[in-house]
């Protein structure tokens, strides 16, 4: 279905301009911090900040960015604590919208993202308004292979993923997010390539919108996501597939 391949997107994501890698890199930068207060600075010892380097080194971060941050927020530099915030809302056409956040300051980043919502003809709503009709899900990406699909079925079952979806060049894996940690292992362990590892809303169905409401929700999930203090923009609305830059 049109708009629901996570690996697409992501190439989509990666193939922005500089300007647009910047954008990640301060999220991604923000992701590490939180990262690093909860579990430490040992990615070795804290599975959280291990999948944040991994998805940094997927978006092409460089390594002396990385250490940085990691440094930044175990206090060996100043540091600025991050809170994690989490909104829900409707875009134009009754689309369901969830938004995962990092910020310093909340009534900042509030006031940011209602005024999104407003100005492209949606409603920031209360807190569980919308999340009941998504499933959170671990999500493992892998590079496709000389391997078979019935060898990813097998792997998958050792895995204990819930569903397998082939995409062009990948395969897309759904577990719980419990078992997103051991599922990378045994596709690791199989000589797979993971190319991203993460843990995501997922609509329990898909909509189709007005054909004329799709630009405006295509503006505003696109603000949503440059804004630096939002991680993550989920929806469960049928759109056209991004298009990957040149």
């Amino acid at each position: 279905m049109a708009g629901h391949s996570k690996w697409a997107n992501i190439k989509a994501k990666k193939s922005k301009t500089d300007a647009a890698r910047a954008h990640i890199f301060t999220k991604i930068g923000r992701e590490i911090a939180v990262a690093v207060k909860m579990g430490g600075p040992d990615p070795e010892n804290n599975s959280r900040l291990r999948d944040v380097i991994a998805k940094a080194k997927q978006n092409n971060m460089p390594n002396d960015n990385i250490l940085r941050s990691i440094k930044k927020a175990s206090g060996e530099l100043n540091s600025v604590n991050y809170e994690e915030m989490m909104y829900e809302g409707y875009a134009p056409g009754g689309v369901a919208v969830i938004v995962e956040a990092l910020t310093d300051n909340k009534n900042r980043t509030a006031g940011d993202i209602r005024h999104l919502f407003d100005k492209y003809g949606g409603s920031l709503g209360s807190t569980g308004c919308v999340s009941y009709l998504f499933n959170r899900k671990g999500v493992l990406i892998v590079e496709k292979t000389d391997k078979t699909e019935d060898d990813i079925m097998v792997i998958s079952l050792e895995a204990e993923a819930d569903d397998i979806i082939a995409a062009d060049d990948a395969y897309e894996i759904y577990t719980s997010p419990q078992n997103l940690e051991n599922a990378r292992k045994v596709f690791a362990d199989a000589g797979l390539n993971i190319l991203s590892s993460s843990v995501e809303y997922i609509p329990d169905m898909y909509i189709d919108p007005p054909q004329d409401n799709i630009s405006s929700i295509q503006k505003l999930l696109e603000k949503l996501e440059e804004n630096d203090d939002v991680q993550n923009v989920y929806h469960n609305a049928n759109l056209p597939e991004e298009v990957e830059e040149e």
